[in-house]
């Protein structure tokens, strides 16, 4: 019964990610720990490898289609990358966080996220919708940002929070993509999101694997169901309305940011 359920589980996250970006670690590790009772540290361990290639499969998909803005995705992996390596080699150095440091991070992270989302939800029901298919010059315009260290130093905030609380990759990535690229198309920047991602993820993930907190039958499970719905969700997400990906995106954005808070 369990593991048709985690396949199910694994399935519907998969869904979401595919359409908004967001629900790797607010949705899967919350739906592990109090759905599931599975012990919150091998929870986060397994769903940052879950995210690792369940947005790997969303990526490949995503590429298919040329939504992938590929000099988006690097300049964000420049800074996050090696800023999760650092963590990592931290932790393991001097064992967990200091709770109180953790706290003030996650209350700050999800006041910012709820914010994030009054922000996205009056979008979706006031504003104007973004172009969704503009020419080269303009794709071209739209995926630079106002300074190329911007991103860079977005992504190293980013690899340090996902490699320390295992949420953000998903609502913190899509937030900061629409603050940095505010002209390029909702479903460029879900792509964008999902792509980066994957490095980010895997490098954090296997660092928890590392120290045993990875349930390795538990994330079979979860990827049977989540791949053919990331493949499913990636598919929707050029076809669905902009203001349905953003009213959707703007509820697990609330979701993130009250769970973070609550921690």
């Amino acid at each position: 019964m369990h593991e048709a359920a985690f396949v199910l589980a694994g399935f519907f996250v998969g869904v979401i990610v595919g359409l908004t970006g967001v629900g790797g670690g607010s949705l899967m590790t919350p739906i592990l720990i109090f759905g599931f009772g599975i012990k919150p540290y091998m929870a986060i361990g397994t769903d940052l490898l879950f995210a690792a290639f369940t947005k790997g499969g969303g990526s490949l998909a995503l590429a298919r289609a040329r939504l992938i803005d590929w000099p988006v995705v690097g300049l964000l992996s420049l800074g996050s990358i090696p800023a999760a390596l650092a963590t990592i080699y931290v932790l393991h150095r001097v064992g967990p966080a200091d709770p109180a440091v953790q706290h003030i991070m996650t209350t700050t992270l999800g006041a910012a996220l709820l914010l994030t989302a009054a922000a996205t939800l009056y979008k979706a029901v006031k504003g104007k919708a973004t172009p969704r298919h503009i020419d080269a010059a303009q794709l071209a315009l739209a995926a630079r940002p106002r300074h190329r260290a911007l991103p860079v130093l977005f992504g190293a905030a980013i690899g340090t929070l996902v490699s320390l609380t295992s949420v953000g990759a998903g609502a913190i990535g899509v937030t900061a993509l629409m603050l940095l690229y505010p002209a390029l198309p909702l479903p460029r920047i879900v792509a964008a999101d999902i792509a980066y991602a994957v490095p980010l993820t895997l490098v954090a993930g296997l660092g928890h694997a590392s120290i045993g907190s990875v349930d390795w039958q538990l994330l079979g499970l979860l990827l049977a169901g989540s791949l053919p719905g990331i493949w499913l969700g990636s598919r929707l997400v050029a076809r669905t309305p902009d203001r349905v990906i953003r009213s959707l995106l703007s509820v697990l954005l609330a979701y993130a940011g009250a769970k973070l808070i609550s921690i």
